[in-house]
Parts: C-alpha cells; structure tokens; sequence
C-alpha cells in the first residue's frame, strides 16, 4: 500500500491515513506522490497526485488543504475549494469532510473524540508546538475526552537543534526538558514525539498512539525536508462518516 493506516482504537466511523512518498507521478526529488503546490512540483502533477489519493483512499470530498504558517492558529475545517486558510490546524464535528496537513519531517497529530463525532489534524513543527498549536486544537474542539496518534516525523536521533530552542521550551515548562539530549556543547537532540505526549499529558490526553517513525531515516517511505532540502510532502487525513 502506498499509505500508512494509523493503529489506534478509534472509533469505526473514523478514517484516517498518511501517504507514502510512493504511488504517484511526480518526477526527481519529488518523485513521486507528492500532493504539495507549495513545493516547486508541477501544478499537473500534484493536481493528479491529489486525484491518486483521493481516488485510493475513497475520500468523501477533496480535502481541506491549509496554506501551513508553523503557527498556533487552528480553523474549522469546511469544504471551500476557492479558500486556502492560513493554519497548521483544522477540526470538525462534520461528517464527509477530509481534515488535512502536509509535512516532511514535521509531526502530524490526529486528534479524534471517542464517540466518533469530533476530529482534527494537527502540523506541529517545533515551532507550533511551542506556540500551542496542539492545545489550541483540544480547545477548538470542545470535548473533555480525546485519543491522539503521532505520525511520522524526524526521529529523536536527527533532530538536531540549538541550545535556543531547548531553552525556550523550558521556560515555556520544564517539564520539556526530558524531550532534550545534549549532543555537542550547544546542541541537543530532541524527540518531536516527546514533546507532543508532554504537551498532551499537560492537557490531560492519556490515549497517545504512534509516534515510532523517522522520516530522515527512512527514504524509501518518506519525504524529509532535512535529509534532502527540496523535496515533496506526505498527506495526513482524517474524516468521519
């Protein structure tokens, strides 16, 4: 298959995938289903990579693609092929309506409600995830019980950032600083999904799934943005019936 099934107990009127980098038509170091426009692709090939996906996964609707801004600003999520909204974010309570992020080594966060009716679909670079883009989406949703999974993003041991970056979540809570491992005198490593389960244990979300993936790694699977500069997308989508 040239997607990845989330494993997670959710409920059975919610579907939700991740695309490979496989599949498609795109061609060099886009090659080759990658849906982003954003990306240098040709606009002809994304458009049929899309029309891939839709086709493979039967979605019910084109999805609600977002012009991603590494923010904290979350939408609802409505059918408006005409609109491209600025977020990393979008939710709905609405059946038939495909939730949507794009990412490269960034983590996609899917977010669905027990009783099936509440989904979203998070991006959460380092930056969103420090901004609050994870807590601003349980708070879009307004339900008091949710189930998360961490899809594939950079693993713990590529993620290289500045000493910066690591202060910066600490301040924000120290209970970030277990996301961190010094790796030379002013760099750490840091664990992308560790900092989303810290970030959602902090929200009270305790059904946490996924999260065993590296997109650097792993290059026949997965686009990375880090690995390979000018490179495509992988889709992460959830709908409900």
């Amino acid at each position: 298959m040239n997607w990845i099934k989330p494993d997670w107990p959710a409920p059975r009127n919610i579907h939700a995938a991740v695309t490979l980098r496989t599949g498609g038509i795109s061609q060099g170091s886009f090659s080759s289903l990658n849906p982003a426009l954003h990306v240098n692709d040709s606009p002809q090939s994304v458009a049929e990579n899309r029309h891939i996906i839709s086709t493979m996964l039967d979605l019910p609707s084109s999805p609600v693609w977002l012009e991603q801004i590494h923010s904290d600003r979350v939408v609802k999520a409505e059918y408006s092929p005409q609109t491209l909204q600025q977020a990393d974010a979008s939710y709905t309570d609405q059946s038939k309506i495909v939730c949507s992020v794009l990412t490269a080594d960034c983590l996609p966060v899917l977010l669905c409600s027990p009783d099936g009716t509440k989904i979203a679909a998070i991006h959460a670079g380092w930056r969103g995830l420090l901004a609050g883009i994870i807590s601003n989406t349980v708070k879009a949703m307004h339900t008091p019980d949710i189930m998360a999974w961490l899809g594939p993003a950079i693993g713990p041991e590529c993620f290289e950032v500045g000493a910066e970056v690591k202060t910066a979540f600490v301040n924000k809570s120290s209970t970030f600083s277990d996301a961190f491992k010094l790796h030379h005198t002013d760099k750490f490593l840091a664990d992308i999904y560790q900092l989303a389960r810290i970030e959602l244990a902090s929200l009270g979300i305790t059904q946490v799934y996924g999260g065993q993936f590296c997109t650097v790694t792993d290059q026949q699977r997965f686009y990375s943005f880090r690995r390979d500069g000018e490179t495509g997308r992988m889709a992460t989508l959830i709908w409900r019936d």
